[in-house]
């Protein structure tokens, strides 16, 4: 019970990697409060363990976010672990990229961490030890084509989270970025029937298309992001702050992957 007195906040925290910290914080004794905009997802998560509380909260709505961790810290204390987590992920190719797609996954993927960060260190006070992380993706280090949007918005985090490593060096607070690949939750395992139709293959063939874009070529399971997230809120990792944590099969920086065999096919795009 490492988290027990502690409260935590987890955005997008009713599906996929949200929803498995969540529930992990949560078994480690902190309380964990939910947000989302799908209260029925909110609900089944928060049904699991008497310390998950759901609320209803949207990312690109400035006061939503402020209101409503301003609402989460008066019942339940101040937030010391927030897990910016709630994004989009949506493809296509640069040149029909409309001002619109542009301009709601800036706002979505990060203006939303941005909000809800600062929102989040708004209930603290400046002696109180607090871990601040970021769900990018492995598209925020190396790239993503046909998904420009995502991939600047992943990079964007990355930045965010250096910056105030560096502003806030001197309080016992960190910021961190964790970058999986491609991970089996929904928003992948949506993508398999279209795929197969577009491909013509079967499903084990659109899911090897989509985990080729892992080094080791299987997708990531939620508890490896999970475990991870678990590491850089734990009292061992009080020194670990402005890192980008990649979990993808192996190293998956630009330099390491340009013109490897690790990219996934050019026509999928799943965001982690």
């Amino acid at each position: 019970m490492e988290h027990a007195g502690k409260h935590a906040l987890v955005t997008g925290g009713g599906t996929g990697i949200g929803a498995g910290i969540a529930i992990a914080l949560a078994a480690a004794g902190a309380e964990v409060t939910i947000t989302g905009r799908r209260a029925d997802k909110l609900a089944e998560v928060a049904a699991t363990s008497d310390r998950l509380h759901a609320l209803g909260m949207d990312v690109d709505d400035e006061a939503s976010v402020r209101d409503g961790i301003a609402a989460a810290a008066k019942a339940r204390g101040p937030i010391q672990i927030c897990v910016a987590n709630a994004g989009i992920a949506e493809g296509g190719p640069f040149e029909k990229t409309t001002l619109a797609h542009w301009r709601k996954t800036m706002v979505t993927n990060l203006d939303g961490v941005f909000l809800t960060f600062q929102a989040a260190m708004e209930t603290l006070e400046k002696a109180t030890p607090a871990r601040m992380i970021v769900v990018s993706s492995i598209a925020g280090v190396r790239g993503l084509k046909n998904a420009i949007p995502y991939t600047v918005t992943k990079h964007g985090v990355i930045g965010l989270i250096r910056g105030l490593s560096e502003e806030f060096m001197r309080r016992p607070i960190t910021f961190n970025a964790l970058c999986p690949g491609y991970v089996d939750t929904d928003i992948v395992r949506n993508q398999i029937p279209g795929l197969m139709q577009r491909f013509g293959v079967d499903e084990q063939g659109a899911i090897d298309a989509i985990a080729k874009g892992n080094r080791h070529r299987k997708l990531l399971e939620v508890d490896e992001t999970t475990s991870a997230a678990m590491w850089l809120c734990s009292d061992g990792a009080r020194s670990i702050n402005g890192q980008t944590i990649q979990i993808s099969g192996g190293r998956s920086d630009g330099g390491a992957c340009s013109g490897c065999a690790c990219r996934p096919d050019p026509r999928v795009f799943s965001g982690a």
